[in-house]
């Protein structure tokens, strides 16, 4: 029913476009960025991680879809991690008359070195890499009917509030776009969105992945802003765990092993935001249920995986502000964060007897979503991390109108621990994990050289805590184990130059 309703609403709007060119604008940005880490990855920030543990020692505890490999080392002994990246943009805007716009933006994004055509050993030239996308292309138009309603239809990014679950960027480099039709009613203080994206379309049956919401915004109050809203995350895909005859199949159902449903991933809350004088606030609080097999036909230790696996966590974030009445304009802030997690993946007597003719307890913890609000970069990167606590504090300063830099200082914590056996051939005799994360230190400047040109420095300093030498689920939606081979430091240093035309 959601699908034909896009369908006329598609073709609404192209009914409504026969309009007259007025007036094309062409631009872009490019942005180039030196990034340095070290203590801190063992191979990379992104593919798969190297063992932390024996897997002999943890048989049949479901431990998730990574198992026990860990992205981080937290030593000195390997090699450091440093590249430049290079992100470029491209994009024409077309206005027509009736209030009719469309769009088409291209993206390119590299590694220096990694397109370069010509060997310096033997002189043979190649092609050299093509990694030119289409990032946007929407059609827009406005005031559709003669009401305060806006459709866009296409590729397009959305930002919502200030990006904790919904943003337009993985990265300050690299962008994230969605494919679907968005429209957005304004009008006297009111600002409401709904959507429909489509995120993987797989051509089989109902089978694809979707991402609809509706979202919510009055700013009618003074110093008062309220945001209310409810996103839907549906994955149509039903998993399966073995495929074997009647026989079998008839005793999966009666025993009720592998019977997977489609995954629904709710997410509903409100956010509050405003300024009162030299006093500013912003408070986000969601709420995530539904029915998530797709991610609990993944804890499948030996035949199956977790057949009943939900959705069941909460996330809230808080900043408090106070700008003092000094040079420089500085404002002190205080923060918290706190996104729930779980960790089922102790051992269970049970699991061994039945040798896996049992389904399993999964591990599911907030979902970020599409977040691009990351709250470091030696560890949420890709703002991809759960299962922890934050508390915050820090600084901003703005010397001159060009310069402006700031400090932060954040504590962390796990908030479920994982635990390995004392004694490895003793797999019920377990020790949880120190909770501590640890220490970070936040220090950003930045110079804007002209309203197109900006350059940007920021530092940041991990105080390894003992649960992240020893190792907890933390990172990708606390799905992946984060663990050490020791307690060094680590730091992560980048460079940004970014300009817009």
């Amino acid at each position: 029913m959601v699908r034909y309703g896009v369908l006329v609403a598609i073709a609404l709007l192209a009914g409504s476009t026969v309009a007259e060119l007025q007036q094309v604008e062409v631009g872009g940005e490019i942005r180039i960025r030196g990034r340095h880490w070290n203590s801190n990855y063992s191979r990379s920030f992104i593919g798969v991680g190297t063992p932390r543990y024996e897997n002999y020692h943890f048989a049949a505890r479901p431990l998730g879809p990574f198992g026990l490999l860990s992205r981080f080392d937290f030593d000195n002994r390997g090699d450091d991690f440093t590249f430049v990246e290079h992100n470029t943009r491209l994009f024409v805007k077309a206005d027509f008359t009736d209030d009719v716009t469309s769009f088409v933006e291209f993206e390119s994004f590299n590694i220096w070195g990694s397109d370069f055509r010509s060997n310096y050993l033997s002189g043979q030239d190649v092609s050299g890499g093509s990694d030119v996308q289409l990032y946007q292309a929407y059609l827009e138009t406005r005031h559709l009917f003669g009401l305060p309603i806006r459709v866009r239809a296409g590729r397009q990014e959305m930002q919502l509030g200030k990006g904790w679950l919904v943003g337009d960027s993985i990265t300050p480099a690299l962008g994230v776009s969605f494919d679907g039709i968005r429209l957005t009613y304004e009008n006297a203080g009111w600002v409401l969105d709904g959507w429909w994206h489509k995120l993987e379309e797989r051509n089989r049956g109902d089978g694809d992945v979707d991402f609809y919401g509706i979202y919510g915004t009055y700013s009618g109050l003074e110093s008062v802003n309220l945001s209310a809203y409810w996103l839907l995350v549906r994955d149509g895909a039903v998993p399966v765990d073995t495929t074997g005859s009647l026989g079998t199949e008839w005793l999966e159902d009666l025993l009720g092993l592998d019977d997977y449903d489609s995954t629904w991933l709710h997410t509903v809350g409100t956010r509050l935001w405003g300024a009162h004088g030299a006093f500013d606030y912003d408070w986000e609080l969601s709420y995530q249920f539904g029915e998530a097999d797709a991610v609990g036909a993944q804890f499948n230790p030996l035949v199956y995986g977790d057949d009943g696996a939900t959705f069941d966590a909460i996330g809230t974030d808080l900043t408090l502000g106070y700008t003092l009445d000094l040079p420089w304009s500085p404002r002190v802030y205080v923060g918290a964060a706190y996104l729930e997690g779980e960790d089922n993946r102790d051992f269970r007597f049970g699991d061994r007897l039945l040798h896996g003719l049992r389904d399993t307890e999964s591990s599911i913890s907030f979902n970020r979503l599409f977040s691009d609000y990351g709250y470091g970069l030696l560890l949420d990167i890709n703002s991809e991390l759960s299962n922890f606590r934050q508390v915050r504090a820090g600084f901003t300063v703005k010397p001159t109108e060009k310069l402006s830099g700031g400090l932060r200082v954040a504590y962390w914590e796990f908030n479920e621990t994982f635990a390995t056996p004392v004694v490895p051939f003793l797999p019920f005799w377990n020790r949880a994990h120190d909770d501590s994360l640890g220490w970070t230190t936040f220090l950003v400047g930045k110079y804007r050289y002209s309203d197109d040109l900006s350059f940007g420095l920021i530092w940041e300093h991990l105080f390894t805590g003992r649960g992240l030498e020893e190792g907890n689920f933390l990172s990708r939606n606390a799905l992946e184990f984060t663990g050490g081979t020791d307690d060094e430091d680590a730091d992560y240093i980048h460079f940004d130059i970014h300009v817009t035309f």
